[in-house]
């Protein structure tokens, strides 16, 4: 159901049932009585109108109805597994460490949920109902109703339960856990809407959509780093080594509402008092900054409403442009590499697989060295995860190569373009790369062998970019833009693989000499030479990067029409 379908129904529920005029007013007076609205006739109009959306969503294809039952079945096979497993965590000693900490990750989930998912549901976005003749306090009351409708509440729902369940001991507690439950599923909620309407002109606009695509990237990060949390705790001996986590986070709503529950199962009224009453503050605190909010959002007006002659113009505009363009090089090399750059940081898909090759080339090594069972060379995975970004630089541009590709007319142009864009790449990489070794180095204490591992990684660097820049030449495919899951057209997928998979093989083959150097210095002994590996190793990775890019070069002038109708497939 759209807004326009939402706004009729509550039309009819504001003018009641006299009719479209609404209760007749006295004879000749030409007005019309204002309804006002409170939350008890709004909330049911707001609760139908969140099932309408859902069921409308869902018979628009057979596929969408079968993800979202196989969905729901899901989360609640879970959610009850997870309910019978806090119940059977009754009167253990962890108990109350793990329901404390379980509560404050499910409140951070809810309120990092609509900076990720806002698209996902149409309610999330109040900036639907600016045009109705509804009062924010009447409003908020009906958005919490409609809020508690849905898989996420009823998941919640149940880990709260059951948390108060596993920690409620005596008569108290439970009467106690009976005002808990609810309040704690309150607070989670009006987090993510108050959140939301905070945010919502930037969840909507085009960097929002950024954060929708990097939301993969979150949750591959995020299990990362519970991954080495459980690791850690099972060499610290269990739950044990939580509980001065525990003690912060119990007075940190909502957790501080199970706090509460668990101070009244020992008898310690007071500080039971002091959290729910936490709670309710923060539950109070969140109505009003949401209620802020919604004021805000009915009433000020946004980008589209601003006179655009407001901002800088003339000379101001034309220097606050040219920023970027100062600190590069001046013709086509400064031109490539400042719209290769722009690309890294306006285009959802290209600025998506940057941020997840920064993230994992960090977090594997770093990771690994935190373990105990790290190597300073695992700091080459960095150079090798940025490298990737060589390849396939045509298909980056999509349909817009077109107009790169009426500025090629001979190999230098080619080489030129090809040499701009390495350099683009270079000014991310090399710091970055060197970076992590840092790191490293830091975390293992390995100082020594910092030079060899910094050599070792340039000359990987060097190799992905001679590899990427034949790649992209002889090899390029179209990376849709109509969805953000699809990286490859229909039908190109053997060139994608060939491409990145042939490439990644090539750059390491090109790196044998380098790293046959290092195994026989260290085979030989000769362990105080190993320093010269990071000026032969940045010399061949730059000797190496200038050969692929040259022999590139013609094979990109040559090809240009094969390249541009490959590209222009999505």
């Amino acid at each position: 159901m759209s807004a326009t379908a939402g706004s009729v129904g509550l039309s009819e529920t504001a003018t009641g049932s006299a009719g479209p005029a609404g209760p007749a007013g006295p004879v000749g007076s030409g007005t019309t009585p204002v309804v006002t609205l409170g939350t008890r006739d709004l909330a049911p109009v707001f609760v139908r109108l969140k099932l309408s959306l859902l069921r409308n969503g869902l018979r628009q294809s057979s596929g969408r109805t079968v993800v979202y039952v196989v969905s729901v079945v899901l989360a609640l096979l879970i959610a009850a597994g997870q309910l019978l497993g806090l119940i059977l965590l009754r009167g253990n000693d962890g108990a109350t460490t793990l329901v404390v900490v379980l509560t404050a990750l499910v409140a951070l989930g809810w309120a990092m949920l609509p900076l990720f998912f806002a698209s996902g549901d149409e309610t999330l976005d109040p900036s639907r109902l600016v045009m109705l003749p509804l009062r924010p306090q009447a409003l908020i009351g009906a958005l919490l109703a409609a809020s508690v409708v849905g898989i996420g509440p009823l998941f919640t729902l149940c880990l709260v339960l059951g948390s108060a369940i596993a920690v409620a001991h005596g008569a108290a507690a439970v009467v106690v856990s009976v005002v808990v439950v609810p309040l704690a599923l309150l607070v989670c909620v009006a987090l993510s809407r108050a959140v939301a309407a905070a945010n919502i002109r930037l969840l909507t606009s085009r960097k929002g959509r950024d954060l929708a695509v990097l939301s993969g990237l979150v949750i591959a990060v995020g299990i990362q780093f519970i991954n080495f949390g459980i690791q850690r705790l099972n060499e610290a001996g269990g739950l044990s080594a939580l509980d001065p986590v525990a003690d912060v986070v119990r007075w940190l709503p909502p957790a501080s509402a199970i706090g509460a529950v668990d101070s009244v199962s020992d008898g310690a009224y007071g500080p039971a008092a002091g959290q729910l009453l936490l709670s309710l503050a923060a539950l109070a605190g969140l109505l009003y900054w949401w209620q802020r909010s919604l004021v805000k959002l009915m009433t000020a007006p946004d980008g589209s409403t601003i006179d655009a002659s407001a901002g800088p113009s003339g000379p101001e505009r034309k220097e606050s442009a040219s920023g970027l363009g100062r600190l590069l090089p001046e013709g086509r090399t400064g031109a490539a590499m400042e719209r290769s750059l722009r690309y890294v940081w306006r285009d959802p898909k290209t600025k998506a697989a940057w941020v997840t090759s920064l993230a994992i080339g960090l977090i594997v090594p770093l990771v690994n060295a935190l373990q105990g069972n790290g190597s300073i060379y695992l700091a080459c995975f960095a150079a090798g995860m940025l490298g990737i970004q060589m390849y396939n630089q045509f298909g980056q541009d999509t349909s817009a190569f077109w107009m790169v590709a009426l500025t090629i007319s001979s190999t230098r142009d080619a080489y030129l373009e090809l040499r701009a864009r390495a350099f683009a790449l270079l000014v991310i990489t090399l710091p970055y790369s060197a970076l992590v070794t840092i790191l490293t180095a830091a975390l293992l204490g390995d100082w020594r062998a910092l030079p060899e591992a910094l050599g070792l990684s340039f000359a990987l660097l060097g190799a992905m970019m001679a590899t990427g820049a034949v790649a992209s030449a002889r090899f390029p495919y179209s990376i849709p833009q109509d969805s953000a899951y699809k990286n490859v057209a229909p039908g190109q997928a053997g060139l994608a693989w060939i491409s990145i998979l042939g490439g990644m093989l090539g750059g390491a083959l090109l790196c044998a000499p380098v790293i046959g150097l290092t195994i026989g210095l260290h085979v030989s002994g000769a362990d105080g030479w190993t320093w010269l590996l990071l000026p032969a190793g940045t010399a061949y990775g730059a000797l190496i990067a200038w050969a692929g890019v040259r022999l590139a070069a013609p094979q990109t002038a040559s090809r240009l029409p094969e390249i541009l109708t490959a590209v222009s497939k999505g």
